[in-house]
């Protein structure tokens, strides 16, 4: 006897293959769209570990930076009475954010920080905000590192990548062995011979400041020529350095790929050298340099606070020297977050852009 039909919609079974019914199907994200998410996570993971470390750390540091202002006070004859200094220092402990308990402050920290981007009152110029002194600082600091790093990244890999082609040559031994011996020499090390020969001795280009303090701050076209002549050195002593480690590692990837059947199929089908060199060599160099760029960059904003201090560039790398050397707390964190949040932001951008540039990224999650 046959079986009775079902009796709604619902009942009818999907059947793929005899004996076999479809299992229902869950939706996954796509390999790219978690390497997204990924990224995002780990990006705010270390930020907040990075700036809870840069908490602890400037509130754990040797010496009192109110007990220096009242110093300062009590010698210009300000506050003689003991009674009034201490009303003062508790005054001043609750503009710095230092009183109360030890996660008092980290609770009031990240609510000012994350809610309202204030770091407090900065001791070297009471009661300017620490947010405006590395407002006026910040837009040199970016020149001088966004210049000196794209400038070091391309002549570095351009370089890099004829050297390793031409590995063979006399010029090419002599350009990779003067560079490992730059790659290893301190960018403030070539910031002092600058110093002393290029403006010192020879008298070529200026050694202190950003620009002619005759001039007006503007877009006019001396001011501009100003910033550029100063700024000269500053750039140079960051790509004398940074343009050497990436032509080695440029070279060494070059020199690795030479080897690959894919180089060898190309020669086969009468390829013309330069576009195997520019099509399948420089191409398969230059993308496992983007993401070199991204990890390099920690190094090159720590390279750059000396720079800076030695340049007396008007930078926040100078800032946070200063800010260090009297314990301004507020502005010495607030210059050190600004650095964790500029690296780290520009790491997320490479890494959120390199599936776009590199297909294996997307197959590879």
């Amino acid at each position: 006897m046959a079986s009775p039909a079902p009796t709604s919609i619902t009942e009818v079974p999907v059947v793929d293959e005899p004996g076999t019914v479809n299992a229902p199907r869950s939706r996954k994200l796509s390999p790219v769209a978690t390497y997204y998410l990924r990224r995002l996570g780990l990006y705010l993971i270390t930020l907040w570990g990075s700036l809870s470390a840069s908490f602890f750390f400037f509130r754990l540091m040797p010496g009192d930076p109110i007990g220096g202002i009242i110093a300062q006070l009590e010698s210009k004859g300000q506050y003689s009475s003991i009674a009034r200094s201490e009303e003062l220092v508790l005054f001043y402990r609750r503009e710095f954010g230092l009183d109360g308990s030890m996660l008092e402050q980290y609770i009031r920290y990240f609510e000012r920080v994350v809610l309202h981007f204030d770091f407090g009152p900065s001791v070297l110029s009471y009661p300017t905000p620490a947010t405006d002194l590395i407002v006026r600082a910040l837009p040199w600091t970016l020149g001088l590192i966004g210049v000196s790093t794209i400038l070091s990244w391309v002549i570095g890999v351009l370089l890099g990548t004829l050297v390793g082609w031409t590995r063979k040559s006399k010029i090419s031994e002599w350009v990779t062995n003067v560079c490992l011996v730059l790659s290893h020499i301190p960018s403030f090390f070539v910031a002092l011979f600058l110093i002393i020969w290029v403006s010192y001795k020879w008298g070529l280009l200026p050694a202190n400041g950003a620009y002619d303090n005759r001039l007006s701050p503007g877009w006019d076209f001396e001011f501009i020529l100003s910033v550029i002549r100063f700024g000269t050195l500053p750039v140079l002593a960051s790509v004398l350095v940074g343009f050497a480690g990436w032509l080695i590692g440029t070279r060494a990837l070059v020199v690795s790929i030479l080897g690959e059947d894919f180089l060898t199929y190309a020669n086969a089908k009468g390829l013309t050298p330069k576009r195997i060199l520019l099509s399948y060599v420089l191409r398969n160099a230059w993308l496992p340099q983007i993401a070199s760029l991204g990890i390099i960059l920690g190094s090159v904003v720590n390279g750059n606070v000396l720079v800076e201090r030695l340049f007396r560039y008007p930078g926040v790398g100078n800032l946070l020297v200063d800010s260090v050397g009297i314990k301004d707390v507020n502005t010495a964190q607030a210059v050190v977050t600004m650095f964790i949040v500029l690296v780290l932001t520009a790491n997320l951008i490479i890494d959120l852009l390199l599936p776009l540039f590199d297909p294996r990224v997307k197959a590879a999650n």
